[in-house]
Formats: C-alpha cells, sequence, structure tokens
C-alpha cells in the first residue's frame, strides 16, 4: 500500500474526521489569548496557536492509540481505530507523533523563549497522559493539565509573562476537562471494568452525578472570579449563565448514564466553551 492509499488512515488515526477534542483545547485557548490581549491578539500569534493546538491534538490522538493499541480492540467504541485494527503500525504511529510534535516546536520557534520553555511541558503532559489510565483513576485529570496548558502559553506568547490570573483559567478549564472526560469515560466503564482500565468514572460509580455536577458548579464559580479579576462587563457574566444552563443540560443528558446520552453530554461542551469565548470577545468588541 503505497502513501497516498494510507493517507485516509493516518487521517482516521488522527482524527481529523472527529474534531471535538480540536475544539475543546481551541475554546480555552482562544479565551487566554483574548484576555492576554485585551482583545484580539496579534494575527501572527493566533495563527500559531490554532495550527499549533490542531497540531497537539493530533499528536494526542496518535500517542493516545499507540498506548492502547494492544486494549482498543476490546472496547465497543474503539474496536475500529486503525492501530486496533493493523491499519497503521505501532511504528508508523510513533513516527507520525514526532512529526506533529515537530511541527508544533516549530510554530513555538516563531514566538518567545519563555512559550518556547512552556512547549516541553505541553509535549510531556500529551506523551504521559495515554499511559495514566493504568496507574490512576484520576487520567481526567492529568489530560486537563494538558488540554490547559495552552493558557500558560498564551499568555506567555502575547505578554511575555505569566501573571497570576492565568491560573484560574488554568484550573477552570483543568476542572472543566475533568467533567466531560468523566462523561466520556461513562460511555466505556463497563469495556473498561472488563479489561482493567482506571478512570474517574469507574472510581465515582454511582457518585457520577453528583460529582461531576459539583465540578461544573467549581468552574461557573471560577468563570465569575475570573470575570472579576479581568474587569469583564454584563455580556461575559450572561456568556457564563449560558455555560451553567448547558450544564444543567448535560446532567440531564447523564440522568439514566445510557451511552448515547452521555457521549452527547461530552459533545454539548463545544457549546460551552464557545459561549464563553463569545462573551469574552463581545466584551472587548463592543466594550
Amino acid at each position: 500500500m503505497d502513501i497516498k492509499e494510507r493517507i485516509p488512515h493516518y487521517s482516521k488515526l488522527m482524527r481529523f474526521d472527529r474534531p471535538i477534542g480540536t475544539y475543546l483545547v481551541l475554546w480555552p485557548t482562544l479565551w487566554a489569548l483574548w484576555l492576554a490581549a485585551g482583545g484580539v491578539p496579534p494575527m501572527g500569534t493566533l495563527l500559531i496557536f490554532v495550527l499549533g493546538v490542531v497540531l497537539m491534538r493530533a499528536a494526542g490522538c496518535v500517542i493516545n492509540d499507540y498506548a492502547d493499541r494492544d486494549i482498543d480492540g476490546h472496547v465497543e467504541r474503539t474496536r475500529a481505530r486503525p492501530l486496533a485494527t493493523g491499519e497503521v503500525s505501532a511504528k508508523e504511529a510513533l513516527y507520525l507523533f514526532a512529526g506533529m510534535c515537530g511541527l508544533s516546536f516549530l510554530l513555538v520557534l516563531l514566538t518567545n523563549q519563555l512559550t518556547v520553555l512552556l512547549s516541553f511541558v505541553a509535549v510531556a503532559l500529551a506523551a504521559c497522559y495515554p499511559f495514566m489510565k493504568r496507574f490512576t483513576h484520576f487520567p481526567q485529570v492529568v489530560l486537563g493539565a494538558a488540554f490547559a496548558w495552552s493558557v500558560p502559553m498564551a499568555f506567555a506568547a502575547v505578554t511575555g509573562a505569566l501573571p497570576a490570573e492565568l491560573w484560574l483559567i488554568y484550573i477552570a478549564v483543568v476542572i472543566w476537562t475533568m467533567a466531560y472526560d468523566t462523561f466520556y469515560a461513562m460511555v466505556d466503564r463497563e469495556d473498561d471494568l472488563k479489561i482493567g482500565v482506571k478512570s474517574t468514572a469507574i472510581y465515582f460509580g454511582r457518585e457520577d452525578r453528583l460529582i461531576t455536577g459539583i465540578l461544573q458548579l467549581s468552574v461557573v464559580f471560577i468563570l465569575v472570579i475570573i470575570g472579576s479579576r479581568f474587569q469583564l462587563g454584563f455580556i461575559y457574566f450572561v456568556s457564563v449563565a449560558v455555560a451553567a444552563a448547558l450544564f444543567v443540560y448535560q446532567q440531564r443528558l447523564i440522568k439514566n448514564r445510557q451511552r448515547e446520552k452521555c457521549f452527547q453530554a461530552f459533545l454539548n461542551n463545544n457549546y460551552v466553551g464557545m459561549a464563553v469565548f463569545i462573551g469574552i470577545a463581545l466584551h472587548y468588541l463592543l466594550g
């Protein structure tokens, strides 16, 4: 099979056909860029981060499937992934991961020294996350740390510094990720129990709805504090209220813990990120 015939398999491995993960990393990245710049960030920096998000999310998917190549075939949702079916080899996956990371690093080199240094942490988090489910019931926390790392990088690229306020955004994104990735893990809970993979969905058990609700409430609370710290106006707080309403809707979706509904709740978080970004962007546009 020549390279042209393999491209669709590589694309599937990098989840270009399922962009939800890209959106969930992109929205908090855009929050941080706009807040760091006090409005529209420099176009060059914006382009670097958008492309970086696409590349690093693809790299994360590749290394995740590499780590899970021996167990994905036993999980209903993942049994058709290219590494599980043999359409892509483990060696090819590692080359793809290295290539995506290399391209991302070239982009980061166009920023500043602080952002370059922070990028090494981003790669480390992306590389270690897939293996966490073998050692801890909280791989979702590591995923949140990885997804949120674009926040300090965005502030570093725009301002050349790491102001204390950015860590509020970072914490909010970590907690938010933990909540929605628990919904994602609820889809696979029965399969994961059979093969011995750990997750927050398994650890929380029958308290999963209560704990994810508390996590979501915490996110809303921190978003309100962020609005105060960054002196954002009324329209931003309306967007936070919309996000809170979406969280309530997600809790209704997972009420009976049906796989399809839990996955819908996970997907719905795209609109949470979008709503908050619209509030931030409109504040600076209309202010």
